[in-house]
């Protein structure tokens, strides 16, 4: 069996209901799974593998024009909205194998976090370890539980979430974080022990709020699209 160390992998189902048809939707003038494509391509070395999982036939014709292939289909029980990520990676992980190709570690791009940067991608992949279980992209957290988070109490009082509640300034507070989506880093040996949700050895990457942004509604891209376009000088009537 051919070992490959890196699967670049992009998870870009058909189904959207926030923003229907949204991985084919041009975001600034460019389909939005194109832009993951563009990312991975741009940060693999040449023996990588660079996959779209998709069940859309319109969503494999617009990544393979990138220059990519894309030799199997993810299957209709992986593309449903209760679908968790691990099974839809373990089905590629799955089908590749069997292809003769494996991997050490598998880099989760989804194509509803456009803002993120490629120095994002190569930061993050430069932190992975073949001893961790994951590397994964972080933003600080809109609410801190020792600050502004808070619990009821059986009396139905609120009480601080965590800690005593004598933090007066958020920026004296313990930094907490919250995954932003952007990329994941994730060991294949790890993977094959369980889900990710039982991963304990996670390294955290930080990447600013402005370069955060998930794509869930309109309003989401409206807004991510105005960033874009100011942070990479587009012309105003550029669409």
């Amino acid at each position: 069996m051919n070992a490959t160390d890196t699967l670049w992998l992009i998870p870009a189902r058909g189904g959207s209901k926030g923003i229907p048809g949204k991985n084919v939707k041009p975001f600034c003038g460019r389909p939005l799974v194109c832009r993951a494509v563009d990312s991975a391509l741009a940060c693999m070395k040449p023996d990588d593998v660079v996959f779209v999982s998709t069940d859309s036939d319109e969503i494999r014709s617009a990544a393979e024009s990138c220059g990519i292939s894309i030799p199997f289909m993810r299957p209709e029980e992986f593309a449903t909205d209760s679908a968790s990520s691990y099974s839809v990676i373990m089905h590629v992980l799955r089908e590749f194998k069997d292809r003769g190709r494996s991997f050490s570690r598998v880099v989760l791009l989804q194509p509803t976090s456009p803002l993120r940067e490629i120095e994002d991608i190569k930061g993050a992949v430069g932190m992975w370890r073949p001893d961790i279980d994951m590397v994964v992209s972080v933003c600080e957290a809109r609410t801190n539980p020792y600050y502004n988070a808070f619990e009821t109490d059986s009396r139905g009082f609120l009480h601080i979430s965590k800690g005593d509640g004598k933090y007066t300034r958020r920026q004296d507070a313990p930094h907490v974080w919250e995954y932003n989506g952007a990329v994941y880093v994730i060991s294949v040996s790890s993977l094959e022990k369980g889900h990710m949700a039982s991963f304990s050895k996670i390294i955290p990457y930080p990447m600013p709020e402005g370069r955060s942004v998930d794509l869930d509604t309109p309003e989401d891209w409206i807004f991510a699209e105005m960033i874009f376009k100011r942070n990479h000088d587009f012309p105003k009537d550029h669409s």
